[in-house]
């Protein structure tokens, strides 16, 4: 019989255990005659009564394993050290906030017994703010539009899906210290498919994402899968500096020949060596995200230290 293993992570979430427990305990016992499963939740520092309830529930279900990490090690670390840590054919992963539906369990089991390494849950909807959402489907878009990797990314896909054992040896393999796992599982080419759903509103508790975790999963995209952020601020300090002298020379001209008509005015200036000014912290910002992820990569730090295992 094979094993499927279920995986989340939870920082906060004293609320939604029981019901993701509950939730994935209804799906599986549907493919009872076919699989058994192990569900893995690993509790990411939590400051509320997170970590009470999964002993609770590993107590009452020896299928519920739970690695209790030293601190919060972030919401990219923790998720894929615990994809990582699986031991099914299968492994699926999926939010603890119950924003990953798991009655879609089901479908992607079906998908991947058809002959899909990779099945991906892709929002098509979400009772989420509509201009986060918006701004999403725009990143992801941008995205795609200059990955030029040679992967072939998946919009609209947080991570949310089935992976096959194969495809997680992998993934073990790279050994990436701030791994943006949609990406990586695309780049490594194995066949892929991706079921539609509607992303539900959380039950319980309050949202962990805010605009710095969407900044960082953002420029983790960009820095790993494109290089045209530093080709355009190339490419815009070889423009504006044409642009530049031509406006100089212009200027030259009309001061050499106008020279009581034309009077120099501050007000220009200061627009200008303002505008100037923000191109260049603009591109120095990029450059430092790309200076950045290199030294994530040169330090390797631990994607996660383990303070206790319950149920392995």
């Amino acid at each position: 019989m094979k094993k499927i293993s279920i995986v989340s992570s939870a920082f906060n979430e004293q609320g939604n255990i029981p019901l993701l427990c509950e939730a994935v305990r209804a799906e599986m016992a549907k493919w009872a005659d076919k699989y058994e499963y192990e569900q893995i939740i690993l509790d990411n520092g939590s400051t509320d009564d997170t970590l009470v309830v999964l002993r609770e529930q590993a107590a009452a279900d020896k299928r519920i394993k739970v690695i209790v990490n030293a601190r919060n090690f972030g919401h990219i670390r923790s998720p894929y050290y615990g994809i990582l840590q699986a031991t099914g054919d299968g492994v699926v992963y999926l939010a603890s906030d119950l924003q990953d539906p798991p009655e879609l369990i089901g479908e992607f089991l079906s998908r991947w017994e058809q002959g899909s390494k990779v099945v991906f849950g892709q929002k098509q909807q979400s009772a989420e703010n509509k201009l986060f959402f918006a701004v999403r489907k725009f990143y992801y878009w941008l995205l795609n539009l200059i990955n030029d990797s040679g992967a072939e990314l998946v919009e609209n896909c947080t991570g949310f899906g089935l992976y096959d054992k194969e495809v997680v040896d992998q993934l073990r393999k790279l050994d990436d210290p701030y791994p943006y796992l949609r990406g990586l599982v695309c780049e490594l080419g194995y066949s892929k498919c991706v079921v539609p759903f509607v992303q539900p509103a959380r039950k319980t508790g309050i949202t962990k994402n805010n605009f710095y975790t969407l900044y960082d999963n953002a420029m983790i995209g960009f820095t790993n899968y494109s290089k045209v952020p530093l080709r355009l601020a190339t490419f815009s300090g070889f423009v504006l500096g044409m642009i530049s002298f031509l406006l100089a020379c212009v200027y030259l001209v009309l001061k050499l020949c106008f020279w009581h008509k034309f009077p120099m005015g501050t007000a220009p200036l200061l627009l200008a060596v303002l505008f100037f000014s923000s191109v260049q912290l603009v591109f120095l910002g990029l450059l430092g995200e790309y200076i950045g992820a290199i030294l994530t990569q040169i330090l390797h730090r631990p994607l996660v230290i383990e303070k206790e295992r319950i149920n392995f």
